[in-house]
């Protein structure tokens, strides 16, 4: 897991207290309601509405909808989900018993106190709604099936993969670990596109903007989206950047950014499955700012190579009034040649070679 720095260990105290102190969903009450159609978005110098700040896309509501369930949450059931995750954060955050017994030995090393990580504590909303899941299209929310194509360069790829060892090489250790980019477990990524909160932590994202482009900066990892504004001018289709290559215009107050050029190396987790995209991905995203508060995100997946049909979802993204420290993430490249040459050993162990 990422190296913390000292600010960025306070940044999350500082979010896991605000769950515990701030009167339950007391800021989020006043966006849940549908947005004002009188509102209009502030603008910058420049006269495009201004996306500029900190915000954050933190929530409890699951990417893919789980099964049975319908696109709108009753409201029994958000108090019901928004309260056990107050009930959950109260009792994970008490202070440890000093004169405890040790824990059993399993062979895990275990992972961060409950500290560190920062899920969100509401549903989304969306026009007032809360919804069940951040897809909603196909009417399901949930990812489409893959395409006859799609389903074939999967299993090529798995295939591929099996060939060889987990830790064979350090091109095979994942790209979060290796703080290359972040994806983990959520389906896309952070930066994706599309830009899909995680289900751990550091969820926040800064904006900036001029004439010409907008940029958004990740809290997770250190990543960076470059979107310019204007005619396209693509990149040619052997280039591809991490994130792709992202071009915007205004419609209206939205920011319309489609991106191509992704990079292969991107592929979606879902469900720790591994999907490969096609190169005619392409990704649709509409940014618009629905209140003082609020910037909602929208997106759709387009690649008729690898699923059989067009699927893309909502985001709200709320602004964060805090400020965004570093996250000083190296740790998995200091620990390569440890986690390689360990292997190595098991290996040696295992075919009865002295030590």
């Amino acid at each position: 897991m990422p190296e913390w720095s000292r600010s960025a260990r306070v940044v999350c105290l500082t979010f896991a207290l605000a769950g515990l102190l701030s009167p339950a969903g007391a800021q989020g009450q006043q966006r849940a309601g549908p947005p004002d159609p009188d509102w209009r978005p502030p603008r910058t110098a420049w006269g495009h509405p201004d996306f500029q700040g900190n915000w954050s896309n933190a929530t409890l509501t699951t990417f893919e909808r789980r099964p049975g369930l319908g696109p709108v949450y009753t409201p029994e059931e958000v108090d019901a989900i928004e309260g056990r995750e107050r009930s959950r954060l109260q009792t994970d955050l008490r202070p440890s018993d000093p004169d405890r017994a040790p824990p059993p030995v399993t062979g895990s090393v275990g992972s961060y106190n409950e500290i560190y990580y920062e899920r969100g504590d509401r549903v989304a909303r969306v026009r007032g709604e809360p919804r069940t899941s951040l897809i909603t299209v196909p009417a399901d929310g949930r990812i489409p099936a893959l395409s006859p194509e799609g389903a074939r360069r999967k299993r090529e790829y798995e295939e591929f993969r099996a060939r060889f060892g987990e830790y064979d090489h350090p091109e095979l250790r994942p790209l979060a670990e290796r703080c290359v980019v972040y994806y983990a477990s959520s389906p896309a990524g952070v930066m994706g596109p599309p830009m899909i909160p995680t289900r751990g932590y550091n969820n926040n994202l800064t904006i900036v903007q001029n004439a010409d482009h907008v940029l958004i900066y990740a809290e997770m990892i250190h990543d960076v989206r470059i979107i310019r504004l204007g005619e396209p001018d693509r990149l040619p289709a052997h280039v591809r950047p991490w994130f792709g290559d992202s071009w915007g215009r205004w419609e209206g107050d939205t920011l319309v950014v489609e991106t191509t050029n992704i990079h292969p190396g991107q592929l979606m987790n879902e469900q720790s499955d591994w999907i490969v995209h096609s190169e005619d991905l392409r990704v649709i995203e509409r940014f618009a700012r629905v209140d003082e508060d609020t910037i909602l995100y929208e997106f759709e997946v387009h690649d008729p190579g690898t699923y059989s049909e067009v699927w893309g979802g909502e985001v709200p993204w709320e602004r964060l009034d805090q400020q965004i420290f570093e996250y000083a993430c190296h740790e998995g490249n200091y620990a390569l040649s440890n986690v390689l040459s360990g292997a190595r050993y098991q290996e040696r162990m295992e075919a009865g070679e002295p030590r």
